[in-house]
């Protein structure tokens, strides 16, 4: 805390001490004007962000604009020191970092719109209202589930599944609906902290090669704790009733659906095999796989238009396939958003506040309660600035630690409704039924699950450390 004060008394008291100063080949300006600007500036886009929802002002746009005005003042002042091409080098290279992340994460979202578009997850939905469950086995069935789609769906599209089929079993049962929704949310960020397909942030950590592959499945028991204790004390507020249920008509997945599955899976292996055995961005290996679905697209146009030609009796299940329609229906405010956050955290990081924070949290409080204070933080700001506001202080930590801080972004955000996407989702898919004062009631259940999840790491992987 001492150290706490002390820099912000150095902040506040002494604008210009260090400006101009020179640490390698950048200019230290903590202190100057600009660094300040920049850090209020970003400090405002953030508070827009989280009144996303009272504002209905999209969370890519304040961050957007920040980023250009921080590289802007960043640009001028080196300019002014004859170092442009400093800043150029600094700002390529947080683009490229961008890049890589979009084009990856792209490719992954194209393939879940097509698994969507192909009906799977509404196949999925329809069996689990058809099979009639007690709403205690529900609650079960829909969290297990949202805990093993999650690590190759994202938490948002595998939390409004799951929300979906709640809704429609329960939705005039408040109490299950919350717990349920509490459920989904924990589950679904759970599982996805052990897959580094589950989660941004587990993505940013193994594209930087901090952990390879398999060393995330190190974190499938902690975060199988993580999930299991606060279910465990939810599930007995959970009534015992049955719902009382329509009859529910059975979805069929449309022709290609089980084949673009396949599909998905053959581009994660190609995926972890470029990265893995050749040593190339794993981005590359998805891009491969986004052209697997853009060649079984063209199959499945030319097989659907000889068969309307042929008048086989089967034109019911003749649906155009278009792969680029799925491509436009990504999340693209959350792509643009992270564009802003990257190159936002970016240039504070070059400007010298990272490393600041970085001596403050890593050098004085030690990696462990820094990382769990990482856990903590992203219940409030979104992980994926945590996350990658970490991966540019690069503390030198053990796999150990590294998968510790993956953890902790991870599930953190389970401990507020507002700290996940799928939360957030799910407020609105269940508006009225989940809320934040709802979630918050049983925040201490989470923080059990959070406590012990970590302690379970450090037990079943002390060797790591």
């Amino acid at each position: 805390m001492k150290h706490l004060i002390a820099f912000f008394l150095v902040f506040v008291f002494s604008e210009s001490v260090f400006a101009g100063e020179s640490v390698g080949e950048r200019l230290d300006l903590t202190t100057h004007t600009v660094g300040i600007t920049a850090l209020a500036l970003f400090t405002f886009a953030y508070l827009l962000v989280m009144a996303e929802e009272f504002t209905h002002l999209r969370k890519s746009k304040p961050v957007i604009i920040a980023a250009g005005v921080i590289w802007a003042l960043i640009g001028w002042i080196y300019t002014q020191h004859g170092m442009s091409e400093v800043a150029e080098a600094a700002v390529r290279h947080n683009l490229l970092e961008y890049a890589e992340l979009m084009l990856f994460l792209l490719a992954a979202m194209t393939y879940v719109n097509a698994m969507q578009e192909r009906r799977v997850f509404d196949a999925l939905r329809s069996w689990l209202l058809q099979h009639r469950f007690s709403l205690r086995a529900l609650f079960w069935t829909t969290g297990a589930l949202a805990f093993v789609i999650s690590p190759v769906a994202d938490n948002l599209t595998t939390a409004l599944l799951m929300g979906a089929v709640v809704l429609a079993v329960g939705g005039e049962n408040a109490r299950f609906v919350t717990l349920s929704c509490i459920n989904i949310v924990v589950a679904a960020n759970a599982g996805g902290a052990f897959s580094p397909f589950g989660d941004i942030t587990t993505l940013m950590v193994w594209q930087k090669g901090l952990v390879d592959f398999w060393g995330f499945f190190a974190l499938v028991v902690p975060a199988l704790v993580n999930w299991l204790v606060p279910a465990g004390i939810m599930s007995f507020a959970v009534p015992k009733a049955f719902p009382h249920g329509n009859d529910v008509a059975t979805v069929h997945m449309k022709r290609g659906a089980k084949r673009i599955m396949m599909l998905f899976v053959a581009t994660i292996a190609t995926a972890v095999s470029f990265h893995q055995v050749l040593g190339l961005p794993p981005v590359i290996g998805m891009l491969t796989g986004l052209g697997y679905l853009k060649f079984f697209g063209y199959y499945l146009k030319q097989t659907e238009s000889r068969r309307a030609v042929a008048g086989d009796g089967q034109t019911g299940d003749i649906v155009p396939f278009d792969v680029f329609a799925n491509v436009a229906r990504a999340e693209w405010d959350t792509l643009l958003f992270f564009y802003g956050v990257v190159l936002c955290v970016g240039g504070l990081g070059f400007i010298g506040y990272l490393s600041m924070v970085s001596e403050l949290m890593y050098t004085d409080l030690g990696a462990t309660s820094a990382n769990i204070a990482v856990g903590v933080l992203s219940a409030i700001v979104d992980n994926i600035p945590v996350m990658f506001a970490v991966l540019a202080m690069n503390p030198d930590m053990s796999t150990g630690q590294w998968l510790l801080v993956t953890l902790t972004a991870g599930v953190g955000g389970s401990l507020l409704s507002i700290g996940s996407a799928a939360g957030v989702a799910l407020m609105g898919q269940a508006r009225g039924k989940y809320t934040f004062f709802g979630h918050l009631k049983w925040t201490p259940a989470i923080a059990a699950g959070y406590v012990a999840s970590i302690a379970v790491h450090f037990l079943v992987n002390r060797a790591l450390f």
